[in-house]
This record gives structure tokens, sequence and C-alpha cells, in this order.
């Protein structure tokens, strides 16, 4: 638009973010208070002492860092127990299906949940299988199992539980994406994205709650690698989960947008406030799936 004095008027560029945010954490109070509930959280039936939570999605996603960061957050310094590689190789480092357990302060006691990490989803004939991981889901597989991309677990394995009862099964499905390839993902890595839908509808039918823990949030938007606390308001985030929930059919409000721990030698109070909220979600949706199993 033309102004009298001959200027022109120019519009300014839109905000990359929004005036509030979109969903609410207080970074000043909320870490004590998610630590109060995650210590405290006790299962509601004795049927199943332990919940059980499958971390899955492709290779170099950050499953193995997303636990890392969760037992960091717990712990109050940095841990690495889950080895992750730090650079990208084109194929899993994780390559056994191993299931950890998140140690208390005292020696002997663990927390009521435990994460199952397993090597990443890749090209059909190079990652690990999706039989393999409808099997996890339906408790057949025990820790410690060598996956193979060629096939799938058999009966006569010694990892493989021919009998699961609930407390064996997963309780929680966890897909892992990297926010800063959420759109590359039909392009790139359309076998995975029909293996992701797969297990998903496996998990659906089986009545197993499903979230999305989406990591590099920090490479994706530079207001976030500013300020993490800028999070909930950059509309760039905003974008990859909708695009996410599009593509996968899980709902935003299931979606979990983190950083990981990776560089850093020390903790940080806002990382971990979006690891704990992420962390306090997941037990309490497989707690309420265990419950509905027992109430059937």
């Amino acid at each position: 638009m033309w102004l009298f004095g001959g200027s022109k008027q120019t519009t300014p560029p839109p905000s990359p973010e929004f005036r509030r945010p979109w969903r609410s954490l207080d970074w000043n109070k909320d870490k004590q208070s998610l630590l109060k509930a995650i210590n405290g959280f006790k299962p509601r039936t004795s049927e199943v002492g332990t919940l059980k939570i499958l971390l899955y999605g492709p290779q170099g996603a950050g499953k193995s860092s997303f636990f890392n960061s969760v037992d960091s957050a717990l712990k109050g310094r940095i841990t690495t127990r889950a080895l992750a590689h730090a650079v990208e190789t084109g194929h899993s480092f994780t390559v056994e299906c191993k299931t950890y357990k998140v140690r208390k302060d005292s020696p002997d006691s663990y927390f009521p949940f435990n994460f199952t990490d397993i090597a990443g989803m890749h090209e059909e004939d190079t990652g690990i299988h999706r039989d393999d991981i409808i099997k996890l889901l339906n408790g057949h597989i025990s820790s410690g199992y060598t996956f193979n991309p060629f096939k799938p677990i058999t009966k006569e394995d010694p990892n493989y539980n021919k009998n699961p009862t609930l407390k064996d099964r997963i309780h929680c499905l966890v897909a892992v994406l990297p926010a800063n390839t959420v759109s590359l993902m039909d392009e790139t890595n359309l076998p995975i994205i029909r293996q992701m839908i797969d297990v998903r509808k496996e998990a659906r039918d089986l009545g197993i709650p499903q979230v999305i823990i989406m990591t590099k949030v920090d490479e994706l938007c530079p207001l976030v690698k500013d300020d993490i606390r800028k999070i909930y308001t950059s509309k760039n985030i905003k974008q990859k989960m909708e695009l996410c929930s599009l593509k996968l059919g899980t709902p935003v409000s299931c979606i979990y947008p983190v950083k990981n721990y990776h560089e850093e030698r020390t903790i940080d109070d806002t990382i971990d406030i979006l690891i704990l909220d992420a962390l306090k979600n997941i037990i309490i949706f497989a707690d309420d799936n265990v419950q509905d199993q027992v109430d059937k």
C-alpha cells in the first residue's frame, strides 16, 4: 500500500510465537510438584506392581537419550545408563531388547515403572521387525533378546514368553520422533511410517494408550534454542505437533515436545520440567490401562 508521501507501507512479518502459551507450565514451581507426584505414585492394582513402558521409533530419534533424560531428571544428575550414539550412522545403536528399572534414593528401592528400549526402525530389511514390536506389546519377548531385522522372534527362542500375563505386557506405547524431521517423514521414511501406523493400530486394538515424545525441539525452532521456556509459545513447534498428529493419528494432547540431555554436564530445571511432565502423564495413562484390563 502506498502512502501520500510516496513511501510504501510495509507489513511487519508475522510473529513466530503466540502471545500466550497454548499449554501451561509453571517454570518456577512445577519441578518440585512433578517430582512429588512421581515419587509418590503407586499403581492402583496389586496385579501389576511395575508398569511397562515401550519406547519405539525411527533410528536416531532419541529413544535411549529420552530414557537417560528421565533417569537424569529423577536422580538430579546426568546419567547415561542407556547407551546412545552421538552421531547418525544409518544403523540403530541399540540392538537388544533391554528393560531399565529406575532406582530411587535407597539401594533396593525402585520406581513402579520401567522402560523397554529397542532397536530403532529403519528400512524394512535393516531395522527392528514390525512383528517383534507387536510381540513385545503382547508380552512375548523378554529383556535381553537380540533383534534380527530379517525375521521376527520364533516361539522356539529362549527369550520367547509363550504365556504372558498382564504384568508382562506393555502398558503404554511411546513413540519417539525428532521434531526437525517430522515434515520429511512421508518423503524419506514412508516404510517406517507404515510400520509405525501398523504398530499403533495393534496397540489400539489391545487398548494400550499411546504417547508421542517429540525430541530435538531446539534444533527446529530458534526461539526455543535461545530459551526453552518459549516451547509452548512457538508457532513452529505447535505446527509440527499438529503435523505429527495428522501423520500418525495421535491427538495433539498426547504429544509432548522435549529436549533430551545431550551436551549438558549438569541438569537444568526447565529441561527437567518438560521431561517430568511427559513422564507423569505416561505413567498415569499406563496405570489407567492396567485398571481397565483388570476391570474387564
